[in-house]
């Protein structure tokens, strides 16, 4: 048996700074900012965190906690279009720039987030 990304980078110290310094990003983008309730940026990253670190590997507290993910109905209500999409990337990207994880685990994580967020594209624009 063979350890997950989860743990193979660290586990929840590491996924928290990755979600943290993406949140930092977003939470002054112009694009991205408004889609966030500004009163709970502390849920935000807990739901980003808990969910990527479940994806990865990790404790299953985001189903737990919140069910299914049901990514693209969760995000249904935002319009998430070609911009929007290349600035949440770009925020990601930056974050995973300073996790300097070991480089199959950022190939892994880049590409699963580069599908992710062409999945979650649900307007033109």
């Amino acid at each position: 048996m063979t350890d997950t990304l989860w743990q193979q980078v660290g586990g929840s110290p590491t996924f928290e700074r990755i979600v943290r310094r993406f949140y930092a990003g977003v939470k002054e983008d112009p694009v991205l900012a408004p889609m966030y309730p500004q009163d709970d940026w502390e849920g935000a990253i807990w739901r980003l965190q808990t969910f990527l670190e479940q994806y990865w590997g990790g404790p299953t507290t985001y189903q737990e906690h919140r069910g299914h993910p049901r990514l693209r109905m969760r995000h249904n209500a935002f319009p998430i279009n070609a911009l929007a999409r290349e600035r949440w990337l770009h925020h990601m990207h930056a974050a995973l720039d300073e996790a300097d994880l070991v480089p199959m685990a950022d190939t892994q994580f880049r590409d699963y987030i580069e599908r992710a967020a062409l999945a979650m594209t649900n307007t033109a624009g």
